[in-house]
């Protein structure tokens, strides 16, 4: 299908572009900016006057729930809402029932996608077999079934020596490691970050330090394999801080954070309102402005959504008993938009930390808008503003800690690979 995107704001983070431009696809790929090519004649014109046309999201951190949790959420539910919140790609963790450490599973995943053709799904390989931190998988095989990194999710490895040696098996093949700085017997049993909130509340704390000593030994393993690694879900500001040293060392590190840990503290927990518990726990302000400098000056690369659908029943417990997680890919863009406001970071700058920068990361040809690239387009009202109610959300999870809020930035319509997957009446 040939589609002319007319009248919009075109904004390439990845060249730092913001300017009117008309957008032209034809065979799943942009085939001219500006001016349209000799004989092109659109099966379909989206009119674009007063919105901005983007890059589609790539979000670093999405669960599907599949296999394994078909009742907290399915592939097409959640594909639906990942085109809804303008992602075109999304790398989701192996953390389903079974864990994601057989080339089999890979390979089933990757075709229920297929048939459902919608966002791009780049899976993540378990590190060790089944999670458990004690055998290290076959990642050759997986890579070659499709996965684009390895990862333990949030289940630490506590044998440093399991750690060594998985770094050295994919830094022999160049694979990436994604791990979630936290000491396995520091974060024990807490539900939230240690500090006068948690006290009070009479919640097991998990520190600061759970997070700094995971990150120190890290990053002396990465001197000693030289292993490239991509750090998950920062929450603390000393945890910015000491990445901000290892990439002034030139360690080949990159990292990202949740969306909710760019807005929320820990104070936002109230009265034990369970939608606010979350994996990594919500830390102090001083916290919070740290990552937001730290994505100001590039020390943090790549917002992600989380996205851990929960269903109700989970989150009506008591908050130390109620699962850990938000619905988030609906919210990403908004989230990004929100704190790009807040903060005064240009759009095209605050876009780049959910395209080019996690395209980049993943190493995908991705986040850009240039002819000849995949025609993968977020077409967006950023000066729009819509609220976050369970009816909002194609998300089968409706739990997340800003229901109620207005968050600016509403999608118009999703293109992947050329073809609107979703398009908003």
């Amino acid at each position: 299908m040939k589609i002319h995107i007319q009248g919009g704001t075109l904004i390439d983070p990845a060249a730092g572009i913001e300017q009117q431009q008309d957008v032209y696809i034809a065979g799943g790929t942009i085939v001219a900016l500006g001016a349209a090519p000799a004989g092109f004649q659109a099966d379909k014109t989206i009119d674009a006057k007063g919105l901005c046309v983007a890059p589609g999201l790539v979000d670093l951190s999405a669960r599907l729930r599949e296999p394994g949790y078909e009742h907290k959420a399915t592939l097409d539910s959640e594909m639906a809402a990942a085109l809804a919140g303008g992602v075109t790609s999304l790398v989701c963790p192996p953390d389903t029932d079974p864990v994601l450490d057989e080339a089999g599973l890979i390979e089933m995943l990757k075709y229920r996608v297929s048939k459902l053709d919608r966002a791009r799904v780049y899976p993540l390989g378990a590190l060790t077999v089944g999670l458990k931190g004690e055998v290290i998988t076959e990642m050759v095989s997986l890579t070659e079934a499709g996965c684009i990194g390895f990862t333990q999710v949030d289940k630490p490895i506590a044998d440093t020596q399991v750690l060594l040696r998985a770094l050295q098996y994919a830094s022999t093949y160049g694979y990436a490691a994604w791990l979630r700085p936290q000491d396995a017997f520091l974060s024990k049993g807490g539900v939230a970050a240690s500090g006068a909130v948690a006290s009070r509340l009479g919640l097991s704390g998990v520190p600061v330090s759970a997070e700094t000593i995971a990150l120190h030994t890290l990053f002396e393993l990465m001197r000693v394999t030289g292993a490239r690694v991509h750090v998950m879900h920062l929450s603390s500001a000393a945890g910015v801080a000491l990445v901000r040293a290892a990439k002034a060392e030139g360690l080949p590190v990159t990292c990202d954070v949740s969306a909710n840990h760019v807005h929320l503290i820990d104070m936002d927990i109230g009265y034990f309102d369970a939608q606010f518990r979350l994996d990594p726990p919500l830390r102090q302000q001083r916290d919070r402005d740290a990552i937001r400098a730290g994505l100001t000056d590039g020390t943090i690369d790549a917002i992600c959504s989380d996205h851990t659908p929960v269903d109700d029943d989970e989150k009506l417990l008591p908050f130390a008993e109620a699962s850990p997680g938000s619905t988030g890919l609906e919210l990403l863009l908004s989230l990004t938009l929100k704190w790009a406001e807040e903060v005064g970071v240009p759009l095209v700058k605050a876009l780049a930390r959910v395209t080019s920068a996690p395209a980049g990361i993943v190493k995908l040809d991705a986040g850009r808008i240039a002819v000849g690239a995949n025609a993968d387009l977020c077409v967006f009202d950023a000066h729009a503003h819509w609220r976050v109610e369970p009816r909002a959300l194609k998300s089968q999870g409706h739990n997340t800690p800003f229901l109620g809020y207005e968050l600016p930035g509403v999608v118009r319509a999703t293109l992947v690979a050329g073809r609107v997957g979703f398009e908003r009446g």
